[in-house]
C-alpha cells in the first residue's frame, strides 16, 4: 500500500472514532464494510467511503434524520471473506449499525449475505456487482440485500449483444479470473451466450495476481478467436493487454467495468489502456450534479477514475436515509419495508430515484443507467459506434 493510500485509509477509519461514545448513543450509525487497502479494487472502496461521508455531511447539515445525526463506522475487510464476515457481525452486533453499505469485492458479499437476512439488518451494496448478491436466499424469503450499482448480468447481456451484433465478430472466447468475481461472471457469460445463440470456441482462466497470460492468449489465437469477453479486476486486465502486446495478438476486447479502474490504466499504460471497450455509469461527460460532487471529492481521492463508486455510495446513503425517515424508525424490518416501497422521490447524484426497489426488485440502477466507455488520452470517455447505436433495451434482457 502506498503512503498516500495508507494516509487515506487512516483518515477513513478515523471517522469512526471522531465522536464520543455518549454522542453516539444519540446518533444513527451506518456501517461500511469493504476493502480499503488490499485488492486491485481497494481504490473503489476508498471512493465509496468518501461518497457515503459526503452524503452524511449533507444530511446532517440539513438537520439529520428523525432529529438525529448520522455517523459512519468503517471496517476494512482486506478483501478477505473471513475478515469481511467478522466485520459484518461486529458492525451489526457490537456497533449496532442500522444498515451496512459496501462491500468492495463481490465474493465477500456472497460470503456473508446470509448475515443481514438473519439479523434483519439492511445491506445496500454500492460497489460489488456480482449478479447473485441481491438474490433472496429462497423463494418468498425476506431479502435484506439491496444495491445501487451495476450488475454483472446486465453488463454481460450488453457485451454479448455487442458481440452478436458486430459484423466483424466471427469467433468468441471467454477469459476470466479465478476469483468468485470472475467465476460469477463466467456463469453469466455462458448462460447468456447460450440463451442468445452465441457460441464461445474457447474458455481460459487466470489468477488475479498473474502477470503473463500469453499461454491463454495463444490458445485463443489458435482457436481463431477474434473477440474476447473478459471478466476480471483492473490489474489482471491490464496484464492481459500487456500479454496481448507480447504476442502481437489484439482481438476485439470487451471487458467488465473493472477496466475503468486506475489499477488497470497504470498496469496497461496509456496506449494499451485504449484497447478494451466496457460499460460504467459515469464518464468524463458528467451531469452538473455529478461534477459538483466530483469537484468536492477529487482532492481526497487516490483514484479519480473511481468516482462512480463515490456517486453510487452517496446515493445508497440517501436512499437509506429516506427509508429511515419513511419508516419513522431504525428497526431493520421496517426499514426493509420502506426500501421496498419508497413513497417520495430521492434526489441522487446518478439520477432521481422513483420507487427504486420493490419486494421483487432490489436493483436501483438499470441498463438505462449504463454508459459504453473506453480510455482515450488518459481519460474515461463515452464510446459509440454503429453497433452501440443499434442496440435496443431488449438486447440487455437477462
Amino acid at each position: 500500500m502506498t503512503p498516500k493510500n495508507a494516509a487515506l485509509k487512516a483518515i477513513l477509519l478515523s471517522g469512526a472514532l471522531a465522536v464520543s461514545s455518549a454522542a453516539y448513543a444519540q446518533e444513527i450509525k451506518i456501517g461500511f464494510n469493504g476493502d480499503l487497502s488490499a485488492s486491485p479494487s481497494a481504490q473503489s472502496g476508498q471512493a465509496g467511503v468518501l461518497g457515503i461521508q459526503a452524503a452524511i455531511d449533507d444530511i446532517n447539515a440539513a438537520g439529520g434524520v428523525l432529529g438525529r445525526k448520522l455517523t459512519l463506522v468503517v471496517r476494512d475487510d482486506l478483501s478477505q471473506p473471513p475478515k469481511s464476515i467478522q466485520n459484518m457481525s461486529d458492525l451489526i452486533d457490537n456497533e449496532k449499525v442500522v444498515a451496512v453499505l459496501g462491500p468492495t469485492n463481490s465474493g465477500n458479499a456472497l460470503a456473508w449475505k446470509h448475515i443481514p437476512n438473519q439479523k434483519k439488518n439492511p445491506s445496500i451494496g454500492c460497489i460489488g456487482s456480482a449478479t447473485d448478491i441481491t438474490k433472496p436466499g429462497s423463494a418468498n424469503a425476506e431479502n435484506y440485500m439491496f444495491r445501487v450499482s451495476m450488475v454483472d448480468r446486465a453488463q454481460v447481456a450488453g457485451l454479448i449483444a455487442y458481440a452478436k451484433n458486430n459484423p466483424s465478430t466471427k469467433k468468441v472466447g471467454f477469459l476470466v479470473e479465478t476469483t468468485g468475481y470472475g467465476q460469477g461472471g463466467l456463469k453469466d457469460l455462458q448462460e447468456l451466450a447460450e440463451a442468445k445463440g452465441l457460441k464461445s470456441v474457447a474458455v481460459e482462466k487466470f489468477g488475479v495476481n498473474d502477470t503473463d497470460m500469453t499461454s491463454q492468449l495463444n490458445k485463443m489465437k489458435a482457436a481463431g478467436v477474434d473477440t474476447v469477453l473478459v471478466w476480471a479486476q483492473g490489474t489482471p486486465i491490464g496484464q492481459l493487454v500487456r500479454s496481448m502486446e507480447k504476442i502481437d495478438y489484439f482481438p476485439l476486447t470487451l471487458t467488465s467495468w473493472s477496466s475503468d479502474n486506475a489499477s488497470f490504466f497504470d498496469t496497461a499504460g496509456k496506449a494499451l489502456a485504449e484497447k478494451p471497450i466496457f460499460m460504467r455509469t459515469i464518464t468524463e461527460d458528467r451531469t452538473p450534479k455529478q461534477q459538483q460532487l466530483y469537484d468536492r471529492l477529487a482532492p481526497k481521492m487516490a483514484s479519480k477514475s473511481a468516482f462512480s463508486f463515490a456517486a453510487h455510495c452517496y446515493d445508497a446513503l440517501m436512499i437509506t436515509a429516506a427509508a429511515i425517515k419513511q419508516a419513522g424508525s431504525t428497526d431493520g424490518a421496517k426499514m426493509r419495508e420502506a426500501l421496498e416501497n419508497l413513497q417520495a422521490p430521492v434526489e441522487g447524484i446518478m439520477k432521481t430515484y422513483n420507487k427504486p426497489f420493490s419486494p421483487a426488485e432490489h436493483e436501483a440502477l438499470t441498463a438505462a443507467d449504463y454508459r459504453w466507455t473506453r480510455w482515450k488520452d488518459g481519460k474515461l470517455v463515452s464510446y459509440s459506434d454503429d453497433v452501440v447505436k443499434a442496440l435496443k433495451p431488449s438486447d440487455f434482457a437477462q
